[in-house]
């Protein structure tokens, strides 16, 4: 198996404060980060357990770009966890030849991720722990990561 389970799961939400208070009073959960994002959107990260996480993404009234799916829910992507950094290559180059992904890998400073639709159309990203991270060091989202070049 080239996965080791779900590292996150990004949703959309109005109201970060409420959905934190949330997880916080049912789970304990605690929020890892919290920061502003682009155009006024918020971004954080809250830790659900066994280093698995939710991407909570804030953009009050922006339901263009939050659509609700089925009515239920506002799902962003899920975020697969690859077992290992040959794991994540071999998912890599196997979404490649697939057509599913560009092949562009996002160093986010802890993790490394790619980002791939699945064939409902499902946008979803395998990651794996950076094997050059510095501790504390976060980069913004799209910086590509050394080493793994983009195929379109």
């Amino acid at each position: 198996m080239l996965l080791d389970g779900v590292n996150h799961i990004a949703v959309f939400t109005d109201d970060s404060d409420r959905l934190h208070a949330f997880y916080r009073d049912v789970f304990g959960a605690t929020v890892l980060r919290d920061q502003e994002a682009d155009e006024g959107a918020r971004l954080s990260f809250v830790d659900i357990g066994g280093g698995r996480a939710l991407h909570v993404f804030e953009g009050k009234g922006d339901t263009e770009s939050q659509p609700p799916m089925s009515g239920r829910s506002r799902l962003e992507h899920i975020g697969l966890q690859a077992a290992s950094l040959q794991a994540f290559d071999t998912i890599r180059e196997r979404l490649i030849a697939l057509g599913s992904t560009n092949g562009l890998v996002i160093d986010y400073g802890p993790a490394l991720s790619l980002f791939f639709i699945d064939p409902d159309g499902q946008e979803c990203r395998v990651c794996v722990p950076n094997p050059n991270v510095q501790p504390g060091v976060f980069h913004s989202p799209g910086t590509p990561a050394v080493g793994y070049e983009q195929t379109s």
